[in-house]
Order: C-alpha cells, then sequence, then structure tokens
C-alpha cells in the first residue's frame, strides 16, 4: 500500500483520490485554503483519507501529486519532497497564469519548471491531458482489452517506473514519451491532449469518454509540433 500525497486537490487531484483509494492506496489531500475545506471530501472517501497542509501531505506520502495551477508552482514547498517521487499535473494557461516567458520562447517545459524548482525530487509528468471526468470513468482493470494508455515523462527511470505501477493500480497503462524535456508533446493544444479521450466532434463538457490504445496516443504525440516550428 502506497500513501498518496496530493498538494491541490481540485478536479484532478479529487479524482485521483478516488481511484487512489478504490485501489486501496492511502491519501492526504491538502488545498491552498486549509485543510477544513476538504471535510466533505475526507468524509466521501472514507478512513484512507485524511486532510492536511500542502507541507504535511508532500511529508506524508510516498508519492506526491503536485495539481496545482501553473501560477502556483513556486509555492509548492520543496524541503519535503526531498528524493521524492512527484507527479506533475500542470498546465499554462497565460490567461489564468500570466505570461512566463520560458514557456512562451520554449526554451523550457511546464513540468521542467516544476523540476527546477524542486532539483532533489523526481519529477513525473502525467495526468496533464485527460478531462477530469474521463479520467475517473476509463480506468479499467489490469489485462481488460479496454484499457486505455496514459503519458508519462522523466528524467528519473525509477521514478518512471514507480508512477507506472501507480497508474497500473489505478486502472490505467503508462506511455513512456521520454524525458521531461519531452513533455510538451502532450500539453495544451497539442494532437495528445484532452480531447483525445473524447469521442470525435464531442463538444463540451464531453460526454463518456474512449479508449485510447497505445497506437493511438503514439500518433497523436508524433504529429505535434512546437509552436516555433510552425
Amino acid at each position: 500500500m502506497t500513501t498518496i500525497g496530493l498538494i491541490g486537490s481540485g478536479h484532478i487531484g479529487s479524482t485521483l483520490a478516488r481511484l487512489a483509494v478504490a485501489a486501496g492506496h492511502d491519501v492526504v489531500l491538502s488545498n491552498s485554503r486549509g485543510p477544513e475545506t476538504l471535510t466533505d471530501l475526507v468524509d466521501e472517501l472514507g478512513p484512507q483519507a485524511r486532510a492536511a497542509t500542502p507541507a504535511e501531505a508532500a511529508a506524508a506520502g510516498d508519492i506526491v501529486v503536485v495539481t496545482v495551477p501553473l501560477k502556483a508552482y513556486r509555492e509548492v514547498p520543496a524541503e519535503p519532497l526531498r528524493g521524492k517521487v512527484v507527479i506533475d499535473t500542470n498546465n499554462y494557461y497565460p490567461q489564468r497564469d500570466g505570461q512566463i516567458a520560458e514557456l512562451d520562447d520554449e526554451s523550457t517545459t511546464v513540468s521542467e519548471l516544476l523540476q527546477a524548482h524542486l532539483p532533489e525530487s523526481r519529477v513525473v509528468k502525467a495526468f496533464n491531458n485527460i478531462y477530469f471526468g474521463h479520467l475517473g470513468t476509463l480506468q479499467r482493470p489490469h489485462g481488460d482489452p479496454e484499457r486505455s494508455v496514459l503519458a508519462i515523462a522523466g528524467d528519473d527511470a525509477e521514478a518512471k517506473q514507480s508512477v507506472t505501477d501507480l497508474l497500473d493500480d489505478l486502472g490505467y497503462d503508462a506511455y513512456d514519451v521520454g524525458p521531461l524535456s519531452e513533455g510538451w508533446r502532450y500539453q495544451r493544444d497539442t494532437p495528445a491532449y484532452a480531447s483525445l479521450y473524447s469521442p470525435e466532434g464531442a463538444g463540451w463538457p464531453p460526454p463518456a469518454g474512449r479508449q485510447v490504445t497505445a497506437d493511438l496516443l503514439k500518433e497523436k504525440l508524433d504529429a505535434a509540433v512546437r509552436y516555433s516550428d510552425m
């Protein structure tokens, strides 16, 4: 059993918490507003869940998920995350996050920013390119022919294996895209972003998701083009 720490408990964070508890893991939830604001979610999840501060969730987690607006990434506590596997779900939305020069000029990527902020942690990019409603409904048991894959990227092989194992528990196969620097291939506005898991032509909010196989994901990842190359 693994303890999953969550820094951020919004749509993606709460969905991951539900999947983790269903898989038999403990979860420690946090947000920027204080543990008392998570009472209803903790009550829903039951005895395997508790609320804490971000620093406490970081310290408690064997694996810690950072799922906050990108503009807040510098507020993620670094010290309690030393040596830990950190899953980054972040995406860059300038209208929300403000302009970030290093991302605008493509000299770095979203998850590399978090890795630079957490130099002694092992960051893996995951869960950023799927709508939370699909994340919470497309999970399937290991070996199920209708199982979907999710992209991961990271610079540490052991960390990626830990995330692959967690994904397997949660109901997904992992597709290794490569180092963190390749995470741009499934960032916002790329072919492998959230609409990939929606039926063709679906509106918003999307209806029930569709299965994404490794071959389909690879096709969309390979089709990604950097803005500077367009």
